[in-house]
């Protein structure tokens, strides 16, 4: 069995539970996805599962995608993910995968793109805490150093101003609190990355 499907990011909301404690949410719309493409150890040297989601039209595809889904005579799909597991022999290219997969209790790690936050300085980039605010400081915000004088280059890894977020993010070990089957819908306690709407890779943790 796939353990791993895709889906969309709703939103954050609480629910309930026995003892009438507050549990924090996301609720993820998840699947229905589809088996579309095998990775076996000859020829390809691993084993992994490709899985499609979100059915759009043919013409938006391009060429080797459209080829790719028709040499199975699948559906066109928007995302196409690959997941490492074992025992895919087993498995059939055109299986559908649905939000069952998974039950109350099960511990998943989560992937998806975090929200993009534009151009960013230093202070709110990598939380350093500044210079004096004191009258002729003229630092305030600024990175300073930026090292030695003589490397006429900037060494790797310096904290610098650029671009933040917009990354690939997994938070894992997060427990799902409970399935909807009838709506395709998965909550997972806690945050995930990314914005609403955007895509999400739901998988097994590992032990």
């Amino acid at each position: 069995m796939v353990k791993s499907i895709l889906g969309k990011k709703v939103g954050m909301t609480q629910i309930f539970d026995e003892a009438g404690r507050v549990i924090p949410v996301t609720v993820v719309e998840a699947g229905p996805c589809v088996v579309t493409q095998k990775k076996m150890i000859k020829p390809d040297g691993y084993e992994a599962v490709q899985i499609g989601y979100r059915d759009i039209k043919e013409s938006r595809l391009n060429k080797p995608e459209r080829g790719h889904l028709a040499k199975h005579k699948l559906p066109a799909k928007r995302y196409l993910r690959e997941v490492r597991m074992e025992g895919v022999g087993e498995m059939e290219v055109g299986a559908e995968i649905k939000v069952d997969v998974f039950e109350a209790g099960d511990i998943v790690d989560v992937t998806g793109t975090s929200k993009g936050k534009g151009f960013a300085g230093v202070v709110k980039r990598y939380h350093w805490h500044g210079a004096d605010m004191t009258h002729g400081s003229m630092i305030h915000r600024k990175p300073q150093s930026a090292g030695a004088t003589d490397a006429a280059r900037i060494f790797k890894n310096t904290g610098r101003p650029g671009h933040m977020g917009h990354e690939r993010v997994t938070v894992k070990r997060l427990r799902v609190v409970r399935v909807d089957l009838e709506r395709n819908m998965i909550l997972i306690r806690g945050a995930v990355p990314g914005p609403n709407g955007g895509m999400l890779t739901i998988r097994e943790a590992k032990p």
